[in-house]
């Protein structure tokens, strides 16, 4: 890779899209990318997709993002960009640039910023209306009489940076809030930051309505539910099962209140059931709302029993059409290695009679291979290509567990294999291995990563831009666990499953269990094994 200095030279036409234009000189094919990028002003870490061909920037608030300042780019060596791209940039609009070697590629540079804004007053009924777009914000008081309200919160623009006015009140300001009490019609503020200056308007309506349901989300054990009411009143919830004559209020301990707005999580219900619900403020009740619950989804083969070997693999499957785990034996049996198998070593008062065995080792014919990391993974074994695998991820599971519940055993390696370096890491044979088991829900799809409909996550280990991300877009809940010693009798774990919201049905759900968590990178412990057994899902 080369650092980006400045390149203006004329190019050829690109294509409108991240794709390779079609050349009929026989050039070989290097994908252009944009490696990495810094910036000032940033609340986190880039985000590049090399699917896409999009950088994304995560601005704090304080940002100017009409000035950005990149710092420093690099692209894949060799390749010449059409544009230069260090300097100040106003981001509101993507930064498009062409990446070119033998073939164009379409880039965008692109900034995400979030301003916390809010809008409160004394009595007010639910929380603020925004339109960020016609920079208005309103919210809604059980009184008609609104020229005597009590403001008691005003933000409108970056923490710290921002100063507020309104022209008939010369003192007005977020220090003198009490200034401003007269809302029988909307008032004009204001909003001054970075040397400019936008007009916001804020308004004070009134609501007959004292107290509604704005959502809620039934799952299998449990129920998430939203409303509005009077703030400062006593708010909360009532439910039952539909057909019973008696409520039950929901825990005030539960209750959670942002101003007039309120919610809450229910527990102990019963899967795929109908129950109805009621807000409350005060003696204000709203209107009766029915929900059901999700049915509780089995985790097929998860004592790990079933396991065949119809050839030279071992599967942990009896047939294809039963499948659902999968592990990576169709690459290591190239060179007659199996890294998942099933072993009579089981946890304490097991059921069953096998657990899964997974042994990490150095794959090779006459000293030639790769490592190979021990796993079992919900999901297929794709195929091999070269000496990589690419295998997919995910099985369909429309339902919303809490956690995932098992028993493991570890034997910890010391890093003797090292091919590729994680990102960000730099490993050496005096670091030990880690196992690593995470579980993840998600929307995706296998139009967008690549895999099948059944199992839509397709990761290649020749290329780490598909290795599987915690934090993209279509991740609904996800749980991980790092074992970074020895477990030397069998340990039960849990993992909670950390939800990115809470209205979303997920379409499917991912397992990964390695003795090496840097199996990917081809780097680990040919010493390292992990024993699985008894794996369950948590529902409340």
């Amino acid at each position: 890779m080369k650092r980006l200095a400045t390149y203006a030279a004329a190019l050829l036409a690109t294509a409108p899209m991240h794709s390779c234009i079609e050349n009929d000189i026989p050039y070989p094919v290097v994908e252009c990318r944009i490696e990495s990028i810094a910036a000032e002003g940033l609340a986190g870490a880039p985000s590049i997709d090399y699917n896409r061909g999009r950088v994304t920037l995560p601005l704090l608030e304080t940002t100017d993002i009409r000035n950005v300042e990149i710092t420093d780019v690099e692209i894949t060596e060799d390749a010449v960009a059409s544009r230069e791209l260090k300097g100040r940039f106003d981001l509101r609009a993507p930064l498009y640039v062409t990446l070119s070697l033998y073939q164009d590629y379409q880039w965008s540079i692109e900034a995400e910023q979030t301003i916390e804004r809010y809008f409160t007053v004394e009595g007010q009924i639910g929380s603020a209306e925004w339109n960020i777009a016609d920079r208005t914000a309103t919210v809604y008081v059980g009184f008609e009489d609104r020229s005597d309200i009590t403001i008691t919160s005003l933000k409108l623009g970056p923490e710290g940076i921002t100063s507020m006015s309104c022209t008939d009140i010369p003192d007005f300001n977020d220090s003198n809030l009490t200034l401003l009490r007269d809302f029988t019609a909307p008032r004009r503020i204001d909003v001054t930051c970075h040397g400019r200056t936008e007009t916001w308007y804020i308004a004070v309506e009134y609501t007959d309505v004292k107290v509604n349901f704005t959502g809620i989300d039934g799952w299998a054990r449990s129920a998430w539910l939203y409303a509005e009411g009077l703030s400062g009143s006593e708010l909360g919830f009532r439910y039952r099962r539909a057909g019973s004559e008696e409520w039950t209020t929901a825990d005030p301990a539960s209750i959670t209140v942002d101003g007039g707005a309120f919610r809450a999580r229910i527990r102990g219900l019963e899967p795929e059931s109908e129950y109805e619900a009621v807000a409350y403020s005060d003696d204000d009740i709203s209107a009766v709302e029915r929900f059901r619950t999700e049915a509780e989804l089995p985790l097929p083969n998860c004592g790990f029993e079933e396991w065949s070997m119809p050839g030279k693999i071992v599967y942990p499957y009896l047939s294809e059409q039963s499948a659902y785990w999968d592990s990576g034996n169709k690459g290591s049996s190239t060179v007659n290695e199996t890294i998942c198998e099933g072993s009579p070593d089981i946890r304490p008062g097991s059921d069953g009679k096998t657990s899964a065995y997974l042994c990490s080792k150095f794959a090779s014919v006459v000293g030639i291979g790769k490592f190979a990391a021990g796993n079992i993974f919900v999901g297929t074994y794709h195929e091999t290509v070269g000496t990589n695998g690419k295998v997919n991820f995910g099985r369909p599971f429309a339902s919303r567990p809490s956690a995932l519940s098992g028993w493991v055993k570890y034997t910890q390696g010391k890093i003797d294999r090292i091919d590729r370096q994680p990102d960000g890491m730099t490993l050496t044979t005096d670091d030990f291995d880690q196992g690593s088991i995470y579980v993840a829900l998600g929307t995706w799809t296998a139009a967008e990563y690549g895999g099948t409909d059944q199992s839509p996550v397709q990761v290649f280990t020749k290329e780490p831009s598909t290795y599987f991300d915690k934090n993209a877009k279509d991740v609904v809940a996800y749980g991980e666990l790092m074992l970074n010693e020895t477990v030397g009798e069998w340990r039960r774990f849990t993992i909670e499953l950390d939800y990115t919201t809470t209205s979303v049905v997920p379409t499917h759900l991912i397992i990964v269990c390695s003795a090496s968590r840097w199996g990917d990178y081809f780097t680990g412990s040919t010493q390292s094994r992990m024993w699985l057994d008894d794996f369950e899902l948590v529902w409340d």
